[in-house]
């Protein structure tokens, strides 16, 4: 199992890597998941409207892994707030294994004079593979530090 887990640590952040000219944001998430309090939180933006939300959680005697699709990214009306929505596969390299899906739902403030973004998200997590679950009490709180841009939202 060991070896399992080094080998998606490696396969992650070789993505991420890949991804480096598109990354947007990174931080920390604090919220609870797999029995993990913290994670290294992650977006990756893939148009105006659309981003990749991932999460690595460490502890509990596992990793947990989130790559959440947010194809609803919005403005709220005509604040710095904004909205998002959208799934993507959960996954816990542990004992025991767990793999499913994920929704999420949230609103985050992007600061202009600072390159942070602070967010609260709710991520219910239907759990398919080692056992049969689903967990409504998934809540986060993202703070991520904003990259490449001139301190407007991270999809302007």
């Amino acid at each position: 199992m060991k070896y399992i887990k080094i080998l998606f640590l490696v396969a992650f952040f070789a993505c991420a890597a890949s991804l480096k000219s598109n990354a947007q944001e990174v931080g920390l998430r604090f919220g609870n998941f797999y029995g993990n309090n913290v994670a290294i939180d992650g977006v990756f933006a893939l148009s105006d409207f659309s981003r990749i939300h991932a999460d690595v959680s460490f502890g509990s005697g596992g990793v947990g892994i989130d790559a959440i699709w947010n194809p609803l990214y919005r403005p709220i009306s005509t604040s710095d707030f904004n909205w998002y929505a959208g799934f993507g596969p959960s996954l816990f390299i542990g004992d025991p294994f767990a793999l499913g899906v994920a929704g999420e739902i949230g609103v985050e403030y992007a600061f202009e004079e600072v390159p942070i973004v602070i967010g609260a998200d709710w991520r219910p997590t239907f759990r398919i593979v080692e056992n049969t679950d689903f967990f409504a009490d998934v809540f986060g709180l993202n703070i991520r530090w904003r990259f490449g841009n001139d301190g407007s939202n991270a999809t302007n």
